[in-house]
């Protein structure tokens, strides 16, 4: 009705989930570029959840449109099904024919058929909608779908959405077993005021939409406040604040037309809304959540031959994240969850704390050779650095090229040689981190005093390390 007075060629705010219209804000391009990774890179079950409405479905089917090729997926929309309505799904969809046969027939059906995909170098992956609504006995037959493996290597992967409900299910004694599998934590924030503007007019263009901003300051923190920042009432409301400025033949949307819409939708402002807590939190979270990948990108570029001068050199073949579960580890043995992991769902908590404190954890004693000399390393001048950094009140922001779980000075020492010959040691800064119980390190690259400065600095980084590390802000 409104199209062609806004001159848009589509209505910009469908509650139907469409790929096109996804925004990747409010960390939702972060944890869609974790998922990826996490799937590509790593084994262990995954878990996203939100509020009704927090863009869940959209982000899962963005997931489907953006994995890599050889990556298969199973999408499971429904999640009433029976455990052996679900097993017959999963076989459908892995093209099986087994109609009528007893459910330890189909598994091993299953099982055979992901070993041919394995063979073929294709890894298959479940994406579970709505996991809160599936029933337990269900649930607990995909953690026995996931135990299945050939020599190391699982066979089966699975992603759970699901709201609230689903962490006080996996809570339950009896879901102990597959709650101990869930590796990664990831939750939809809802949009904050600041973000909710952006978010308007990125639907408005994505839909055909040329001019400038429509929606006024005070029609936008309506909006934020009668829908709690869950997109799906955010679209609701700006539909229907278009359709009455269209009515009243303006181009404006004022808050007098948010007032209608709500009437119509029988939404109220919220008492209490997200305040700057949840904003700090978010923010953290999408830090996090980039730095998680940071060592995945890492040791995929060096498994692909770059350069050995651009990354610190590696002490043993082993591979840099400690924390990510061990392949060869028995269906029935407790994993370690990732350290990444923790971070994450710490940060994205429904009301995150202001972040702590840095945590210095121990440093390694200085080399006897430095001793003997009374010269500080270039690891302890960068410790001291990276001290005084956060002594300073006028920096706001560094780039974070990566982070480690564990303190390994000699490998540090030979990424800050090369940082030495390439005349960029000045602007690289060690912070001692926890993560969880183990002391590790960040390693970060200038300062700047803002986090908006910082994001635009990435592009600027030394091309070696562009190329080699996957570089977020972080925010002291």
């Amino acid at each position: 009705m409104y199209l062609e007075h806004f001159g848009l060629s589509e209505p910009p705010f469908r509650i139907t989930p469409i790929t096109v219209f996804f925004f990747s804000g409010a960390n939702r391009g972060e944890i869609l570029d974790a998922l990826i990774y996490s799937l590509s890179e790593a084994e262990g079950i995954i878990k996203v959840s939100g509020e009704v409405g927090s863009g869940k479905t959209m982000l899962c089917r963005m997931l489907l449109e953006k994995l890599p090729e050889h990556i298969e997926t199973i999408y499971l929309a429904n999640p009433s099904l029976s455990r052996e309505e679900m097993l017959y799904a999963i076989a459908d969809a892995l093209g099986l024919r087994i109609d009528g046969e007893r459910v330890g027939v189909i598994m091993h059906n299953i099982q055979n058929k992901l070993e041919e995909k394995a063979r073929e170098g294709k890894r298959v992956v479940v994406l579970v909608d709505e996991a809160h609504a599936m029933p337990l006995d269900t649930l607990e037959e995909l953690r026995l779908l996931y135990n299945l493996q050939v020599g190391d290597n699982k066979l089966l992967q699975i992603i759970l959405f699901g709201q609230p409900e689903l962490n006080a299910k996996l809570d339950q004694p009896n879901m102990r077993q597959l709650k101990d599998r869930i590796v990664h934590h990831f939750h939809m924030q809802p949009l904050s005021r600041n973000v909710l503007e952006s978010y308007l007019m990125f639907r408005m263009r994505a839909a055909g939409y040329h001019g400038p901003g429509i929606f006024s300051p005070d029609a936008v923190k309506l909006i934020a406040s009668a829908s709690n920042g869950l997109m799906r009432r955010v679209n609701i409301l700006a539909d229907k604040s278009l359709l009455a400025a269209f009515v009243e033949d303006t181009h404006d949307i004022k808050a007098r037309h948010v007032q209608a819409a709500m009437r119509d939708s029988e939404l109220k402002p919220a008492r209490t809304r997200p305040g700057k807590k949840l904003l700090a939190g978010g923010a953290v979270a999408a830090l996090l959540l980039a730095g998680m990948v940071a060592w995945w990108a890492l040791d995929k570029q060096r498994q692909t031959g770059i350069n050995a001068a651009s990354l610190p050199a590696p002490a043993t073949a082993a591979p840099p994240v400690d924390a990510l579960p061990a392949i060869g580890a028995q269906p029935d043995d407790p994993p370690v969850p990732a350290s990444g992991a923790e971070i994450t769902q710490t940060a994205v908590a429904a009301n995150p704390a202001p972040p702590p404190e840095p945590v210095v954890a121990a440093v390694p004693p200085v080399a006897d050779s430095d001793l003997a000399t009374g010269k500080l390393s270039l690891f302890e001048q960068r410790m001291a650095a990276g001290k005084q950094l956060l002594e300073q009140k006028n920096t706001v922001a560094s780039i974070q090229l990566f982070y480690n779980e564990t303190i390994n000075q000699k490998r540090i020492e030979g990424f800050l040689t090369r940082a030495d010959e390439l005349g960029v040691l000045s602007e690289i800064y060690l912070l001692p981190a926890k993560f969880g119980s183990k002391a590790g390190l960040r390693v970060l690259y200038g300062t700047y005093p803002s986090v908006d400065a910082a994001r635009s600095e990435i592009k600027n980084l030394p091309k070696r390390y562009r190329e080699a590390f996957a570089a977020s802000v972080y925010i002291y």
